[in-house]
């Protein structure tokens, strides 16, 4: 923990006294969105001190050119930047003549910042005091509607305290951002028009290279005491890509004067080009014509759907429950399965680190959570994005030599393109692709919808194989096949050989495809035909790959009896890394590279990471064995890292550990673990709490079909329950010591199993075991 200024409570986050030094992870944590947009949590009026401004639309990007200093074959030509959108939140405030800016106020008492993430809205109030000695108390609204996803609504309400004001409110939009992170400096927005009428004004802006055109747009309504000011703009200044309106309101002591902006975006993604302003209007329209308090009340009946399907509930335990539905609203608000088109960026809508919007995180986390909390259509959107990126993946594989069909996935993407701007990630990380395929099975396995693999999961899994199949070389020394120069999911190793997690599922990918080939040819003979035609698959060449698959290498440690991370892993010192220097820690922003590189530090779960996705491969002693030698050695620097052990180590029975994982993977962002949240939330890594909760604590595991529990509660925890929509029958499991309660919504009864024993759950009816 490396901050602890979070209010702990059930259902919101929030922050009391105002620190300019926490200004920037505020902004972070406090970030709201709604699937197609958001932002971070910025003040609408001007501040001069320290920030990152951030707003974010999903599916819009820009190619910024790689900057490296020695260019390599098959590197990507361009890194994918989350772009800084055009900024409609802004309200320029000026009281008595001065600008309101908590950074120059002479106090500011009472302030307080709360995310209501039970209703979704963000809220920020405070009194100050201004330099010209007017005294002012402030309460503003903020939220992105769930309904209307273009469009975002702020009450900005300012109350005078010591004396009459003259109040003047100057919104604006703005489309002249930049990002933090440019590469060259750049500028990734052409302004193209600028239009206003009566309290309306729009933005249009395209970007560079990629052409996204965008209508930035606000409304205004100016109000004093609740009813209507009736005042129009006193001014309108414009500029290429600006328009800003001024409006200026008498106030009394106590008199409270507000202003309600309507903004957001229409984007050519939905809408026709020359149509982005026409929808804007009508956007605003429809929220005019429900007004303020009916479009909070729809946001409010919005999320409570949500939260009706996807909570947890903890008793006994604030802290941990303000993080795991933390967690979940932060999911909920990046990716609600609207949009096929989309994916689950690692930063979601709260930063632009790392750039793409797909990582192998999606596969790997995301798609259990989503799968279990939604409907299966939504995870198989996921899949299906994939799929359709397929000609891409064979494009990248392509470029690095690979023939006939091979299919690498990128690391990062935007469209399917690699476009990540490390080498030792872009050329070695290819374990991805394992992930991918993984996530097929997993798919059906907790969906039973077999559909996916015929019509269209088949293709992505020969792909695959045809990768690892090209990918491995015959050792003539070890008469066995192995995977040289490659970086596991520990990505303080690179360019290692064998790798055990990679060589492990690239052998999984071969088998797992091999039977599919046979299963689809058995059951699916016209959609079998029809992909072995249009692969030109044959049965020498799937030969070949179990050839590969059969006679792969693993590396072995016969005195330590585990699986080795990769080749000369015990050359390391193995030192442990609760013994390290707790100044010499995080390791990644202490240590150079080459230090990291030589140490035995583990970033995140690697071996263990192949004992989560396989365990039923291997015996609990077997895990119990691995999770000793590793886990000792893993500094958790990756927000991927607490969730796995959390679940390995409930898995053996060590309750004290995984719920200190659980806290760890819970509060990562809430009490900055990593020193780095003012860059923005780990998004992708918080569906992993919700697996450490449900596969860890709860134990549920899917075996031949029916749900399986194997129920514990950490000591701190009263109880806890969870929903699960498990093949369109919605489970709910309450877990508290010595006792699990089973109930089940619709028609039919449905058989799970408690420790090894069948329990039959009826409709609407309480079991409890």
């Amino acid at each position: 923990m490396n901050q602890d200024y979070i209010v702990p409570d059930n259902w919101s986050v929030i922050e009391e006294g105002f620190d300019a030094e926490r200004v920037k992870s505020s902004e972070s944590l406090f970030s709201i969105g709604n699937g197609a947009m958001g932002q971070r949590a910025n003040f609408e009026e001007s501040y001069s001190g320290y920030t990152f401004q951030g707003s974010y639309i999903a599916g819009i990007y820009y190619p910024d050119k790689t900057k490296v200093g020695w260019w390599k074959n098959g590197y990507p030509e361009y890194f994918a930047k989350v772009l800084n959108a055009p900024n409609w939140i802004g309200i320029d405030i000026t009281i008595n003549g001065e600008a309101l800016d908590l950074n120059a106020c002479t106090f500011v008492k009472n302030f307080k910042r709360e995310l209501n993430m039970k209703e979704g809205w963000y809220n920020r109030s405070f009194e100050a005091a201004l330099q010209n000695g007017t005294e002012v108390k402030v309460n503003v609204r903020r939220f992105l509607s769930l309904e209307a996803d273009e469009l975002g609504v702020i009450n900005f309400q300012v109350t005078p305290l010591n004396r009459a004001a003259q109040i003047t409110f100057s919104p604006y939009v703005d489309a002249g951002v930049t990002n933090e992170d440019a590469n060259w400096e750049e500028t990734f927005w052409e302004p193209l028009s600028v239009e206003h009428n009566a309290n309306e004004g729009f933005v249009t802006s395209r970007t560079f290279k990629t052409h996204f055109n965008v209508a930035t747009y606000m409304h205004n309504s100016v109000m004093l005491n609740g009813r209507d000011a009736e005042v129009l703009p006193t001014n309108v200044e414009t500029t290429k890509d600006k328009v800003q309106f001024s409006y200026t309101v008498e106030a009394n002591p106590n008199d409270v004067a507000a202003i309600i902006k309507l903004g957001g975006y229409t984007v050519s993604l939905n809408h026709a080009n020359d149509k982005l302003i026409d929808a804007a209007k009508s956007v605003i329209a429809s929220a005019n014509v429900k007004g303020y308090d009916a479009l909070l009340e729809e946001q409010k009946q919005a999320w409570a759907a949500i939260w009706e399907m996807a909570d947890i509930t903890i008793d006994g335990d604030v802290k941990a429950q303000q993080g795991i539905r933390f967690n979940i609203f932060q999911l909920n608000q990046t990716y609600l399965g609207k949009d096929p088109r989309l994916n689950i960026g690692p930063k979601g809508f709260t930063g632009e680190k790392y750039g793409g919007s797909t990582y192998w995180d999606t596969e790997a986390y995301c798609i259990p959570f989503y799968m279990a909390t939604k409907d299966q259509q939504v995870a198989r959107n996921l899949l299906t994005y994939r799929y359709n990126q397929l000609d891409k993946a064979i494009e990248n594989a392509a470029k690095l030599g690979f023939t006939n069909g091979a299919a690498l996935y990128p690391m990062v993407t935007m469209n399917g393109e690699e476009c990540h701007n490390e080498w030792e990630i872009t050329f070695e990380e290819i374990h991805r692709n394992g992930a991918i395929a993984f996530a097929i099975y997993n798919y059906y396995r907790f969906t039973g919808d077999y559909s996916y693999i015929p019509e269209k999961g088949l293709e992505v899994l020969i792909g695959i194989a045809r990768f690892w199949q090209q990918r491995a070389t015959l050792s003539a020394q070890k008469n066995q096949y192995v995977i040289l120069g490659v970086t596991g999911p520990n990505e303080y190793e690179n360019n290692v050989n064998n790798n055990f997690y990679t060589n492990y599922i690239a052998k999984w990918c071969i088998d797992y495809t091999v039977e599919q080939i046979t299963k689809v040819k058995e059951n699916y003979p016209v959609d079998h035909d029809r992909i072995m035609a249009k692969a030109k698959l044959n049965a020498e060449e799937v030969r070949k790959w179990k050839n590969v698959s059969d006679n792969m290498y693993f590396p072995y440690s016969e005195e330590f009896g585990v699986y080795l991370q990769q080749d000369g892993f015990l050359d390391k010192e193995l030192v442990k890394a609760a013994d390290l220097d707790k100044s010499q820690r995080p390791i990644n922003q202490k240590w150079s590279w080459d230090r990291i590189l030589r140490s035995p530090y583990i970033k995140q779960a690697d071996v263990l990471q192949g004992f989560y996705f396989f365990e039923d491969h291997f015996t609990k002693e077997q895990l119990e064995q691995h999770f000793d030698f590793y886990e000792p050695l893993t500094v958790h620097e990756s927000s991927l890292s607490p969730c796995v052990h959390s679940i390995q180590a409930a898995g053996l029975g060590r309750m004290e550990q995984a719920y200190t994982f659980y806290l760890r993977t819970s509060r990562l962002d809430l009490d900055d673990y990593n020193k780095e949240v003012e860059e923005g939330c780990h998004i992708t890594s918080m569906a992993g709490t919700w697996m450490s909760i449900v596969e860890g604590f709860g134990g549920m595991r899917v075996k031949d079909d029916t749900l399986h529990f194997e129920p514990r509660i950490p000591e701190q925890w009263r109880g806890y329950s969870f929903k699960i929509n498990f093949r369109n029958q919605v489970l709910q499991i309450s877990i508290e010591p010595g006792e699990t309660k089973f109930s089940l919504e619709g028609t039919q009864s449905l058989t799970v199993y408690v420790n090894g024993k069948a329990v039959n759950v009826e409709p609407n009816t309480l079991v409890t075991v």
